[in-house]
């Protein structure tokens, strides 16, 4: 296993808009690695996506996979494994939808966030190929709160109310919805 630490708010690489992937980087053994560690990183702590800068790595690649169960989100609707690198984001839907948050790199919390409920996807897969994914509803919110790794943001930012920002164990006493109104990452 290839796990890294997971940093956390505060440290500054997380406010940084992440470098783009060389398109001729995508098949060095370096960057398979990289992969594999984020990978690895994202399945040890519990999470269904993950940001390169997370580990320390200013670059644009995010992983994104929902299980169909898991212990932390209940029953989800399954995704496959999404290996994003150097996305554009275009808000399909301005609906605003809301869920509880919480990230790896910001532990110990959840915060409720409303964004776009339809958003189209435009990146490079890992063989290096151009892809477009819509994504809707809840993984909607899940590719927002990744890609906004990559551009130096957290979804700390993007609380309106700060009300609804809570320890977990306040949110649990206090605040928990149903399963699937919670993201984890």
């Amino acid at each position: 296993m290839t796990a890294k630490t997971v940093i956390r708010m505060g440290h500054p690489t997380l406010r940084l808009v992440a470098e783009l992937v060389d398109h001729n980087d995508i098949f060095t053994s370096a960057f398979k690695e990289l992969l594999t560690d984020l990978y690895d990183t994202m399945k040890l702590e519990g999470g269904i996506g993950i940001a390169a800068p997370q580990i320390n790595i200013s670059k644009q690649v995010t992983l994104i996979e929902l299980p169909a169960n898991s212990e932390r989100y209940g029953t989800l609707h399954t995704s496959p494994l999404f290996i994003i690198i150097n996305p554009v984001i275009t808000i399909i839907d301005h609906t605003l939808q809301g869920f509880w948050e919480g990230c790896l790199s910001v532990p110990g919390l959840r915060g409720f966030v409303e964004r776009p409920r339809i958003v189209k996807i435009d990146y490079i897969d890992e063989f290096g190929e151009n892809k477009t994914f819509v994504a809707e509803d809840f993984l909607a919110t899940v590719f927002q709160h990744e890609l906004d790794h990559l551009f130096g943001k957290i979804y700390i930012d993007r609380i309106t109310d700060t009300k609804k920002l809570s320890y977990l164990q306040e949110f649990s006493d206090f605040n928990s919805p149903k399963k699937e109104d919670t993201l984890d990452e």
